[in-house]
């Protein structure tokens, strides 16, 4: 009868004669490989050279090879006159690379859960990959515009700070950290608040803001109203918090508020998300008057104005309105909006402008999914706050993508007259471009894709009523801009003809 090591060794070693690895190598790294797991414990005694042999239906040399080979890499030792024995070596990890299908299903990982769990379809990943040389977005920012080389420099110098490793260990918080009283001053000068940092909270983006506003206020089927065109990252958030979304128009003046009076009765509705600076994804504004009576009817009709701000900064024409929020003197506005957009993505931080006792329900939540935050993303920010440094960066940014958004429109005069129409956006990143003719987006897709365009199916809206684009032009240089309108005009001639 074998010996334990030698059916642990006879069960799970086997190998390929006509495979391009050495059968002592194969049989060499399937012991590793049991050792690694746990079959062979350190000190095992393994079997001589011609039992091994024998067992394993090998020549002799070769179960000597397999030794050999063990103890150049440190996994055994070899006593002369007294055995080969197993070792544990520190550290040690080897890629495994054996052969047999016995051990084929150790050196993989299962591809699916071996117990049910709930999935959501909510939640789907609309992110889109493509190799094409151009891409439109939805109005991303260009990082190229990022100074590296400065932020390199600050980067490290808050690194240095001997205040960093005490941040990072105190037991207790701070009443009110710096970093927050610098961004209530900040947003008070240009947002035209008058905050305390009891009413912010800073998160990482502006979708993780929602996520915790939502959960904050919303219960299974409570009623929020979006726009007949929104934002889907929000929809996809209120649809995983059980909301039910309801529709609502949206016409040159932004968000219908008399579409609200009409049709729906007090209590009956928890919230209405709005972006009232820049409706998304057409860009129109809501008016001075709408926003009044938006802000009547929910102390009326008692519900939440969630207001998304998300790119406030980027103003070009004439000065930007200031947001709801600031004439809230009823609390019933959450504003939600982003510092540092002209940043690198690593540097830009979302937040919460709300009532005190919002803000510290919201902070419970905080704690769960980011306690501690970025420390010297924050230190880094409120430097550039109290130096100016972060107007002067947004102005000079700001500049250039207006010199952009006058180019596309210059673009879309010479080659898109006969196609489309569209407004010259006074600020934000995007231009909503309405086809006429009718033409199949999809099919646009697809022959932009093949003159290395790629239209991600996000920017694309059509229906029986719409058919338009929300075209990004930010991270596109005039040369870029150029190039993306001759594709589109191409491939619209293409499917016209």
């Amino acid at each position: 009868m074998n010996s334990p090591v030698n059916n642990v060794l006879e069960s799970l070693i086997a190998f390929n004669k006509s495979a391009n690895t050495s059968i002592y190598i194969q049989i060499a790294q399937q012991i590793i490989n049991a050792i690694q797991r746990g079959y062979l414990p350190e000190g095992t005694a393994l079997p001589g050279t011609r039992t091994l042999g024998e067992l394993l239906s090998i020549n002799r040399n070769t179960a000597v090879a397999v030794y050999d080979e063990l103890a150049s890499q440190g996994w055994v030792n070899i006593m002369p006159n007294k055995g080969t024995f197993v070792l544990m070596p520190e550290n040690k990890t080897v890629a495994i690379k054996a052969v047999t299908q016995r051990l084929d299903t150790l050196k993989t990982y299962p591809n699916t859960a071996g117990f049910p769990f709930q999935s959501s379809f909510n939640l789907a990943s609309t992110q889109e990959f493509s190799g094409c040389k151009h891409v439109i977005n939805d109005g991303k920012p260009d990082l190229r515009l990022h100074p590296t080389f400065q932020f390199a420099k600050w980067y490290s110098a808050s690194m240095k700070r001997a205040s960093l490793i005490s941040k990072w260990n105190q037991t207790q918080e701070e009443s009110y950290t710096t970093f927050s009283k610098q961004l209530c001053n900040y947003l008070n000068a240009t947002r035209g608040f008058h905050i305390k940092p009891n009413n912010i909270l800073s998160t990482r983006s502006t979708e993780m803001s929602l996520y915790i506003v939502s959960q904050l206020l919303i219960q299974q089927k409570d009623v929020v109203l979006v726009g007949n065109l929104s934002h889907y990252k929000s929809n996809m958030i209120f649809q995983q918090a059980g909301a039910n979304i309801k529709t609502i128009p949206v016409d040159v003046d932004g968000l219908d508020v008399d579409f609200i009076e009409k049709n729906f009765k007090k209590n009956s509705i928890r919230c209405v998300y709005v972006c009232a600076h820049r409706q998304y994804p057409t860009t129109v504004a809501l008016t001075a008057a709408r926003r009044l009576k938006l802000l009547t009817l929910a102390t009326a009709y008692n519900f939440a104005i969630i207001e998304d701000d998300f790119d406030y900064d980027f103003q070009f024409d004439g000065s930007a309105m200031v947001p709801m929020a600031s004439a809230d003197a009823k609390g019933v506005v959450i504003y939600l909006g982003r510092l540092g957009q002209s940043f690198f993505p690593s540097f830009q931080i979302g937040f919460i402008v709300a009532p005190e006792n919002i803000i510290n329900e919201a902070k419970n939540y905080l704690q769960i999914l980011d306690k501690q935050g970025d420390l010297i993303q924050k230190q880094i920010l409120t430097e550039l706050i109290v130096e100016g440094e972060i107007h002067r960066l947004i102005k000079k940014n700001i500049t250039i993508y207006k010199q952009r958004r006058d180019y596309l429109c210059s673009c879309l005069t010479k080659y898109f007259k006969d196609y489309a129409t569209w407004q010259a956006p006074v600020g934000g990143l995007a231009v909503w471009l309405n086809f006429k003719p009718r033409v199949s987006l999809v099919k646009l897709a697809k022959k932009t894709k093949a003159r290395d365009l790629f239209l991600p199916k996000t920017i694309l809206y059509q229906n029986k009523d719409i058919c338009a684009m929300r075209l990004g032009y930010g991270h596109l240089n005039e040369d870029e801009i150029e190039n993306v309108i001759k594709i589109l005009k191409c491939s619209i001639d293409e499917i016209l003809l």
